[in-house]
């Protein structure tokens, strides 16, 4: 089951049941099947006291991914900065749905295993973003 929460935000996000099946076919196309995933939209506040509290990191950040899988089945929290997204859309020269299917791929991608701390894994992850992103439905 996909679900869409917030916390300290009003976002609300549209077209939930084809983002949900975006979402599922990502999985699909990694060869997982799908657990529970919660995204979950809130503040840079929010989401810099989660990334202080578990990770011990004290700057600000775009999304915090809980991975809570077991073997095939993918599962966890996906924290996403709703405000992070509107400033990087705007830094970067892009729309805000454009980021934010990059960010939701991002964090679907690390449930899947991949990671982002070497150049290399890098490439990889921002491939893999490009790819799932041609395919983010129009909010």
């Amino acid at each position: 089951m996909i679900q869409f929460s917030n916390q300290e935000t009003s976002f609300v996000l549209k077209n939930k049941l084809k983002i949900q099946d975006w979402v599922r076919n990502i999985l699909i196309e990694e060869g997982k099947q799908t657990g529970e995933i919660t995204y979950i939209y809130c503040t840079d506040d929010y989401l810099l006291q989660l990334n202080i509290h578990y990770l011990n990191h004290h700057t600000l950040t775009d999304i915090i991914t809980f991975d809570y899988s077991e073997n095939a089945k993918i599962s966890g929290d996906i924290f996403i900065s709703v405000e992070r997204i509107r400033e990087n859309a705007e830094t970067f020269s892009k729309s805000f749905n454009e980021e934010l299917g990059r960010v939701m791929a991002h964090g679907v991608l690390h449930l899947v295993g991949y990671k982002d701390k070497s150049e290399e894994d890098k490439t990889r992850m921002t491939e893999k973003e490009n790819q799932y992103l041609a395919q983010f439905p129009n909010l």
